[in-house]
Order: structure tokens, then C-alpha cells, then sequence
């Protein structure tokens, strides 16, 4: 990633340093969004609980998939846990090392390719399911997180459905991706904080069957979902013991 193009490692250092921090989505057709980032950086007390729940449930070593500013990350590391931080944003991975994580790596999630065996956990915080981008995009680093995970492994995944969102703008622009012949919730988007902006890319956000038909066929499977009261929720994603995968796709 250019440095011009770290929008939201830049927003988080922004933020680490006492500053005003916030990020814009832009979407494809024009809508903007402006989040605080402060969310990022909120501790154990401040989680919603369902998070809090979603988290018993973490075991061995652990990999967090888009980490930001490590809160998820820091948390397990204080709990005795093996955990190594992934974010595509250098900043946010300075971050996250200035506030005491100890394993931590400037990495996309197209680039992600351990030996097998290598994680019992692999957390997906913070909505992140949805960096997998598109339907068959997914299927593929489904597939390579289940041969470089343990043979108990499990996926904690937080993802939204944009379903039940009466937005007009939310719905109009759902409708539209149908008619591109794109998953609903595949939104087209970038990230941005002053004059910093992100390339664009697909962000998919997915309702509970949608994330079932996806996980089909990848080795694995969901067996819980722990809700939020509202459109998000997170779920516990085990691997299918009926599943085998292709020698072909060694690692």
C-alpha cells in the first residue's frame, strides 16, 4: 500500500496521537459515511456484550484478520494467548506495536498463506467477514484459512445484514448491485481521511444465509450465532469433519 493510500492507518494514528480521528466510506454512487475512530481503540468494558461472548470462545494461537489498532488483539495477548495481528494498513500495524502487541504484520487478506496447522482461532472482528469482498473471492481464502488451520479450528466472523436496514440509501443502493449482478451487500467502496484515500475495494456484508451458502463447500460450517440485538451479529464457524481438501491447493 502507497502511503497516500493508508487513510485509515492514518486516522488511527491521528487518534493515537490525540488528535481528531475519523475515516469516510465512499461508496460507488456518490454516498459518504464519516465514522469516529475512536471505536477502535475502546476497551473490554466498552465492547458490546455479544462480543464479549463471542470471545470465551477463542482458544490456542490466534490470528486476528484485519486487526486495526489491536484492540481484540491486546485483549487475548493479556489473556495468555498466542495471537498475531494482520492489517493491510502499515500505520495501523505501528499502532498496534506502539500500544504492546507483540506479533503484528503488514498483510492483505489475499496474501494470507501459513503452513497448515499454523491457528486454532482465526477472528474476524469488527465486521470484518466482510473484507472477503465478494461471493467466490470468499469461497478461496475460506478455503486457504482451512488448511493452514488445526484440525479443531474455528473462525469467530462479524459480518451485518444489510437486509434489515430501512435506509433508503442503504436499500437503493442494494437493488442496484442486484441489477449488476452483484451480491446485495457487495459494496463497492474506499476509505478516507483528509487528503488520503484508500484504492477502492468490495466490502460484503452479508445476512445469515448468505454467509451459510458462502462457507458451503470451504470446510466450513456455522454451528452458532451470537446476535447484537440489530443487524449485526457474529459467528462461531467450526470446520466440516465431512470436508477434504484438494491436494492440489497445498500450501
Amino acid at each position: 500500500m502507497r502511503p497516500e493510500e493508508d487513510a485509515f492507518g492514518q486516522a488511527l494514528w491521528a487518534f493515537h496521537n490525540g488528535k481528531s480521528g475519523y475515516e469516510i466510506y465512499e461508496t460507488d454512487d456518490g454516498d459518504l459515511e464519516v465514522i469516529e475512530i475512536g471505536a477502535y481503540f475502546a476497551t473490554y468494558d466498552d465492547w458490546p456484550q455479544f462480543e464479549k461472548d463471542a470471545l470465551e470462545r477463542v482458544k490456542g494461537r490466534v490470528l486476528d484478520v484485519g486487526c486495526g489498532a489491536g484492540r481484540h488483539s491486546l485483549y487475548l495477548q493479556g489473556k495468555g494467548f498466542d495471537v498475531l495481528g494482520i492489517d493491510i494498513s502499515p500505520l495501523a500495524i505501528e499502532v498496534c506495536k506502539l500500544r504492546g502487541l507483540h506479533k503484528a504484520e503488514v498483510m492483505s487478506i489475499d496474501d494470507i498463506n501459513y503452513k497448515p496447522n499454523s491457528f486454532d482461532t482465526i477472528i474476524m472482528m469488527g465486521n470484518n467477514f466482510c473484507l472477503l469482498g465478494s461471493f467466490e473471492r470468499a469461497r478461496s481464502i475460506l478455503k486457504i484459512f482451512y488448511d493452514m488451520a488445526s484440525e479443531e479450528a474455528i473462525i469467530i466472523a462479524a459480518s451485518c445484514d444489510l437486509h434489515m436496514n430501512t435506509e433508503p440509501e442503504i436499500l437503493k443502493y442494494i437493488e442496484l448491485n442486484k441489477k449488476r449482478g452483484r451480491m446485495g451487500g457487495q459494496f463497492r467502496t474506499r476509505v478516507r481521511f483528509k487528503r488520503y484515500a484508500t484504492a477502492w475495494f468490495d466490502y460484503l456484508f452479508t445476512s445469515k444465509g448468505e454467509m451459510e451458502e458462502i462457507l458451503e463447500g470451504t470446510g466450513w460450517k456455522a454451528s452458532k450465532y451470537m446476535d447484537s440485538g440489530g443487524a449485526n451479529y457474529i459467528a462461531i464457524i467450526d470446520k466440516d469433519k465431512g470436508y477434504h481438501s484438494s491436494p492440489k491447493r497445498g500450501i
